[in-house]
């Protein structure tokens, strides 16, 4: 009977899928901002507005003016009906335009019955509505005549599409899938980063947006995605981090003064090592004034230090308040279960570290480089550091403020932050003027220290909404969708999972303050078929950010190391709703460049997708001990199971979690080109093998032919080694003679993302014999040390 009614739920999800509104300019439908006059029974949501309304009911008037009164009497239904089918939400379909490359249609694709009666009523309209000289040639010839006109899915010809449930029930919401899946697409914006930590934007009107790096860089970018080819700022020298995968050290955050228009001020998060200790740095820079593009590096003013007893949970988000106020969001000090002291440093308020605190940049006292603001809760507490806002942290990774909503500034101000948890649970919480977000006494809604949890003096605030590690283990913040371009995402607080490579929503009752969640997935189908969009992403989710505008984006990466060049930011879009046009558009102020551009190039494709069947239910025990807020439940867990992470080496060789590393398993994904994989004979270590590569479908060998370490450290990285011990020549791990030898002469700078990005002779060019196959041997450890 389950399997019945889970088939029933499949059949219903996938005529919903096959629903795919879509307008000729190959964009989603809108609301009009005021009503059409014509077309106007796609008022409410269709593909035109006002403007273009405008111009179909000068057309009507030309055909009027072409045809004889008595023809134009019979003829004016059917010329408005054809007319308005550019304004369908199903546009796209009516007139054959799915694909950019193929020819538009001069006529909507009409049902049979329809065309039959027009054709006997009206057929001479086409002679005067259409430039198709064959279609015109066919005025005399029923049958061909509707034949042409017909469509090959007849589901969404006119006017039976008017009245299809499966295509109008939900038409405009956001697609979901039968198992409450939102459906969303992607929109590359950067690439070729190294473990992209953060996007931010300076709110000076020029709607640049800049991405750090772990390693120590900033890079700026013009609204047209240009980059600009010197860094904004670059502190790499400085910033304490490794190449190895799961290091939590480095530049980990970034934010523009509220006044950066004027004083030109930002403040910047990173790890440094000072007398062979780690810390952690908040500085102040300057902008220079020879170029509003490039930091002035002399300009730095240090404005707190915190010493870290551990390499791991280092903390790293900065914010400003709509107070004015520098927020900071500090780890609990690292290893695992917090056990600095008595009760832990996150439940110590004399303690930096597990806190978010808050300080005045725009003043200094007390001896110190910034201000107390005077409203901090724990000011005349002398057990307390002032700075102090709130506690009982371990590790909040990406907090955000809720611009709120566009008309009524509804939930403005509300500070929304993911902490990664411990063991078992990752959280989100709303972060209160001196909440205390119970840990290391609880982890979600559970307890963790059971002495802690029982201490009636604690009175935690519970998180909004938690997760097991069944879904995730390592949750990353997001932001509340205010942005003008997808209506339908307003309201929703969009957050991910580095481990999983999840992407979730919560969207809050206002009657009730519950939390609902939906999982995010990536359209299946034809959802996210439009020409620049892109329905996948690197797994390893670090960050999300916020343009000028508000739009929404996140990045991930295919390998977590500060110095692998596969971090990509990507634009979160709804392809069920736009915004009317020019409702969003921006002026963005000018900006005098003196650096040279790099023009953004996307590198991600569309990848077709089939639904998949849907998972079971299975719920897992989320109810909380006692609450204070109302709060989400936990979703079911879903069938993408994570690989077991590989080990990691930590520097210092400490333990205990913190944003915890893995891989998502990929063997159920299809090969992309430039892939790779290593053959090896029996007994020799992981690591070592003839290389093969994937293109066009098939596998291949590698000719030795200029091969070195540079095109060897190019695989390694690729299959998850950071050193390359040396490049095999001479088959010396076999031959791969049933295989194509597709890549000869292969020379690489060691930066590429793959083989086929390193210049080479031309795929399947090659002047050589499998004897001389190439092969790498890949380590996880430094071959130098």
């Amino acid at each position: 009977m389950a399997r019945a009614g889970a088939g029933a739920l499949l059949a219903l999800w996938v005529l919903g899928a096959a629903a795919h509104p879509q307008c000729l300019d190959f964009r989603p439908p809108f609301r009009p901002q005021q009503l059409l006059s014509l077309c106007s029974r796609y008022s409410a949501f269709g593909c035109c507005d006002e403007k273009r309304d405008a111009e179909l009911t000068s057309r009507f008037w030309s055909l009027a003016n072409r045809m004889l009164a008595a023809e134009w009497a019979d003829c004016a239904g059917y010329a408005r009906e054809l007319l308005c089918q550019e304004c369908s939400p199903y546009a796209a379909h009516l007139y054959d335009a799915e694909d950019p490359s193929t020819p538009l249609r001069t006529v909507p694709g009409l049902c049979q019955d329809y065309c039959l009666t027009m054709w006997q009523k009206c057929r001479r309209l086409i002679r005067h509505f259409s430039t198709d000289k064959e279609l015109q040639a066919l005025e005399d010839n029923r049958d061909k005549f509707c034949h042409r006109l017909s469509l090959d899915d007849a589901d969404y010809c006119y006017p039976n599409l008017m009245v299809n449930k499966n295509l109008n029930s939900d038409l405009g919401h956001m697609v979901t899938d039968a198992t409450g899946c939102l459906q969303l697409c992607l929109e590359e914006v950067a690439n070729g980063l190294r473990n992209p930590v953060a996007m931010v934007h300076a709110g000076d009107g020029t709607h640049r947006f800049f991405v750090a790096e772990q390693v120590g860089l900033v890079w700026a970018y013009l609204p047209n995605r240009f980059r600009l080819e010197k860094p904004f700022l670059n502190i790499s020298r400085v910033v304490l981090t490794s190449p190895w995968e799961g290091d939590e050290r480095g530049f980990l955050g970034i934010a523009f003064h509220p006044n950066f228009r004027h004083n030109r001020k930002l403040y910047v998060y990173y790890s440094v090592g000072i007398r062979a200790e780690e810390w952690i740095r908040i500085s102040e820079f300057r902008v220079s004034e020879d170029d509003e593009n490039a930091v002035d590096h002399s300009s730095e003013r240090v404005i707190l230090e915190v010493k870290e007893p551990a390499s791991n949970h280092n903390g790293g988000q900065l914010l400003f308040g709509n107070d004015g106020y520098l927020y900071i969001f500090t780890g609990d000090g690292g290893m695992a279960g917090d056990p600095f002291g008595t009760f832990g440093n996150a439940q110590n308020k004399s303690a930096l570290l597990g806190k978010v605190l808050r300080i005045d940049v725009d003043r200094k006292e007390r001896g110190l480089p910034y201000g107390i603001p005077p409203d901090n809760p724990f000011l005349g507490d002398p057990a307390a550091r002032p700075e102090v806002y709130a506690l009982g942290v371990r590790n909040m990774w990406r907090c955000s403020f809720d611009r709120g909503d566009p008309k009524s500034g509804a939930g403005r101000g509300r500070l929304f932050c993911g902490d990664v948890g411990q063991n078992k649970y990752e959280e989100v919480d709303l972060v209160e003027r001196g909440g205390n977000y119970g840990w290391r006494a609880r982890e979600g809604f559970q307890c963790y220290d059971r002495s802690l949890c029982a201490n009636a003096s604690l009175n935690d605030v519970l998180p909004i909404f938690a997760y097991p590690h069944t879904i995730g283990k390592s949750v990353t913040g997001g932001y509340v969708y205010r942005g003008c371009e997808y209506p339908n995402l307003n309201g929703l607080y969009i957050f991910g999972d580095f481990m999983t490579g999840r992407l979730m929503s919560l969207h809050e009752n206002p009657e009730t303050g519950q939390w609902q969640y939906n999982e995010i997935c990536m359209g299946h189908g034809q959802t996210c078929d439009f020409p620049g969009l892109i329905n996948h992403y690197y797994p390893h989710i670090i960050s999300f950010g916020e343009d000028e505008a508000g739009e929404l984006y996140f990045m991930s990466t295919g390998e977590p190391s500060a110095t692998v060049p596969r971090g990509v930011v990507y634009k979160i879009i709804d392809p069920s709703r736009r915004a009317p046009p020019g409702k969003c558009k921006i002026q963005p102020a000018k900006v005098k460049i003196r650096s040279g551009l790099i023009p953004f190039l996307p590198r991600e494709k569309f990848i077709p997708k089939t639904p998949s069947t849907p998972r079971p239910t299975v719920w897992a025990p989320t109810q909380a001990p006692r609450r204070r807020r109302p709060t989400a439940t936990a979703p079911p867990p879903t069938p993408r199971t994570p690989r077991p992470a590989r080990p990691t080496r930590q520097p210092g060789g400490r333990r205990g979690g913190g944003r915890r590393r893995g891989r998502l398993n990929t063997a159920s994904q299809a090969f992309r080109d430039g892939d790779v994989r290593l053959v090896r004979r029996t007994g020799l270590r992981s690591g070592s093998g003839r290389v093969e590569v994937f293109v066009g479908g098939r596998w291949g060998t590698v000719c030795d032919d200029s091969w070195d370490i540079n095109g060897a450290a190019v695989v390694c990285r690729q299959l998850g080694f950071p050193y390359a011990v040396r490049a095999v020549k001479r088959a010396e791990f076999g031959q791969g003679g049933s295989l194509p030898i597709l890549l000869d002469n292969v020379r690489c700078k060691g930066w590429e993302r793959n083989l086929l990005e390193c210049q080479h002779n031309g795929v399947g060019t090659h002047d050589c014999e499998h004897e001389e196959d190439a092969g790498v041997v890949c380590s996880h450890q430094n071959p130098d040390l």
